[in-house]
């Protein structure tokens, strides 16, 4: 069965570069005059020539997105299982040559966070740990959503990439979504950024989408760790991936998220910055391409970017988040992942909200029975 993989090894990195760079602003006049967007279009979106057309994108966004979703945002909460991890990737807390304390929640920690979680309200919980397989494994996942699903209507994961048969499991035992992020496209440059453990091996994780869409998953989330390399040019791969996904797992639903290097024990790299007015582009572009995929904004942003931000295309977003094992309750001290940078609480986030005219959602399904 034809996979990504044999797509992406079509595409030359350097070529996708300077296609984006050659992009004119009659090209991107054309993508937004059209009513069925290509990549090529999307290229133009991204590219240097649509800088002048931000604020019309960003008002295209808007409507396409209220049509399509409703004036809605859907929070969540991410709950940290573990900061143990057996890679070494330069730009995060948890890698391996970190000595600093490690932590995995027991049965017990992971109820005593989910009862502080439930007092802010939320209903969707996204599961977060390290990439440790000899700690947090499957039959841990399994025994930690066995205590987690009698209180939340919607769990997501994620963890380190595992194989279908796995997938499936976890999608048995309750599981809604997987997140999965390439961090980077750029196969050459991702072993500097990934040195030492599972996670080097480029091809294995560009494959877990495939895996998770044929286990049946519910939902996919993808993204690029901006600030790693290009963002143009690791978007249009990324962009790439999801209509490849979406044409041949079609009944899956899809997210992006637009996670921005943020500070982190041990982490001092940010080699190709992308602003505040190059996010919104970027996330304009991709609500252009694309009417259905749902757009997640962490608390990796700030409050007035994240306030400014939510009319133009937003779905989804995290509130009052902890991003260390344990945070809510357990251990406030453990190692963080990164530093978060909107610190409101969940109700400050949703009364924000109200007061731009939209609905937070704490939940938005019941299952029948």
């Amino acid at each position: 069965m034809k996979q990504f993989r044999d797509i992406y090894d079509q595409y030359s990195w350097d070529e996708v570069k300077a296609s984006i760079l050659a992009k004119t602003s009659k090209d991107v006049e054309a993508a937004l005059a059209s009513t069925h967007r290509t990549l090529e279009d999307f290229k133009a979106l991204i590219s240097p020539a649509a800088t002048p057309y931000v604020e019309e994108m960003a008002q295209l966004s808007h409507r396409i997105t209220q049509k399509r979703f409703g004036k809605t945002i859907q929070l969540f909460a991410p709950m940290y299982l573990s900061n143990e991890c057996n890679n070494i990737c330069t730009y995060c807390g948890f890698s391996l040559d970190n000595k600093i304390k490690r932590k995995t929640l027991t049965a017990a920690e992971i109820l005593q966070e989910i009862n502080v979680i439930k007092q802010h309200g939320f209903n969707h919980i996204l599961l977060v740990t390290g990439e440790s397989n000899h700690t947090v494994h499957v039959d841990y996942f399994l025994k930690a959503i066995e205590i987690i699903k009698p209180h939340f209507a919607n769990i997501s994961i994620e963890v380190q990439p595992l194989s279908q048969d796995e997938y499936a499991q976890l999608q048995g035992a309750g599981v809604y979504s997987v997140l999965v992020y390439q961090e980077t496209y750029h196969k050459e440059k991702y072993k500097d950024y990934h040195v030492k453990g599972k996670k080097s091996n480029f091809y294995y994780r560009l494959e877990t989408p495939d895996r998770i869409g044929l286990a049946g998953m519910h939902k996919i989330g993808l993204a690029v760790l901006l600030g790693l390399e290009d963002w143009r040019t690791d978007s249009f791969f990324c962009a790439l991936h999801l209509d490849y996904l979406q044409k041949t797992y079609w009944q899956t639903k899809y997210s992006i998220a637009f996670p921005r290097i943020r500070p982190a024990e041990g982490v001092d790299i940010a080699n190709y910055h992308i602003n505040d007015k190059e996010l919104v582009q970027l996330l304009s572009a991709y609500r252009l391409l694309n009417e259905d995929v749902e757009i997640s904004i962490s608390t990796r942003e700030t409050e007035i970017f994240r306030n400014n931000i939510m009319k133009l295309g937003t779905t989804t977003m995290s509130a009052g988040s902890k991003t260390n094992p344990g945070g809510y309750s357990v251990d406030e001290d453990s190692l963080e992942q990164f530093e978060i940078s909107d610190e409101r609480t969940p109700a400050e986030v949703a009364a924000v909200i109200t007061a731009n005219g939209y609905q937070p959602v704490w939940k938005d399904w019941d299952k029948i029975f």
